[in-house]
């Protein structure tokens, strides 16, 4: 990162000048797909791969459509009024991402919650918030923190709590002792990082049924 920028302005000035995909785009990606079947001794001519590097393609352009994404984009002024001053918790909000050392998915939850300071965002708006990051090349730790700055500069809450858990293929598929772990990450910023009261509310509502 630049100097002493957030983990979500790295992001930001990384895609800034990513163009959107497109046909020419799209026949790249084909053209890799193809040329990755061979590599590995594979056929592309035979019936079941014949199609293989198009579905490739658009399949991976979707997994990662979070670059084509901004944050003004997800948020789309969904930002209301609010005298509400206690946490409000998302759990349990579903996350798919590819891990940027292997391009291999890891799948889990994101628990995001914050404690206003005079705005709430819409609530189907934080699964997009957590979804457009997800949909980069990442790693989790990167994932976590990137959720958290981006609520902080979009609400500009009192605080900020983030917990993801995902399960890594790069480490479930991969080696001769495969794990079936989970990864748990956290990211706490204004009140829930200074003040022990929040800090242990926000984990009993975390664990709390």
């Amino acid at each position: 990162m630049h100097n002493n920028e957030t983990e979500l302005e790295a992001a930001e000035r990384r895609i800034r000048n990513i163009p959107r995909c497109g046909a020419a785009k799209r026949a790249s990606m084909e053209q890799s797909f193809l040329q990755l079947l061979q590599a590995i001794g594979e056929d592309p001519n035979r019936e079941g791969l014949l199609r293989t590097p198009t579905r490739a393609a658009r399949a991976f352009e979707f997994l990662t459509n979070g670059y084509r994404q901004s944050l003004d984009d997800v948020v789309n002024g969904a930002i209301f009024e609010s005298d509400a001053s206690e946490i409000i918790l998302v759990k349990d909000i579903e996350l798919y991402s590819l891990c940027e050392h292997h391009l291999l998915p890891f799948i889990g939850r994101a628990h995001v919650a914050y404690i206003p300071n005079g705005k709430v965002i819409g609530l189907s708006k934080v699964a997009r918030l957590v979804d457009v990051f997800a949909r980069r090349l990442q790693i989790q730790e990167n994932l976590t923190v990137q959720i958290a700055d981006a609520l902080m500069k979009t609400l500009r809450p009192a605080g900020v709590g983030i917990v993801v858990e995902a399960k890594h293929l790069c480490m479930m598929m991969r080696g001769v002792e495969k794990q079936n772990s989970v990864m748990k990450t956290s990211c706490l910023l204004g009140t829930f990082k200074e003040d022990a009261r929040t800090r242990s509310e926000f984990l009993s509502l975390l664990v709390g049924t």
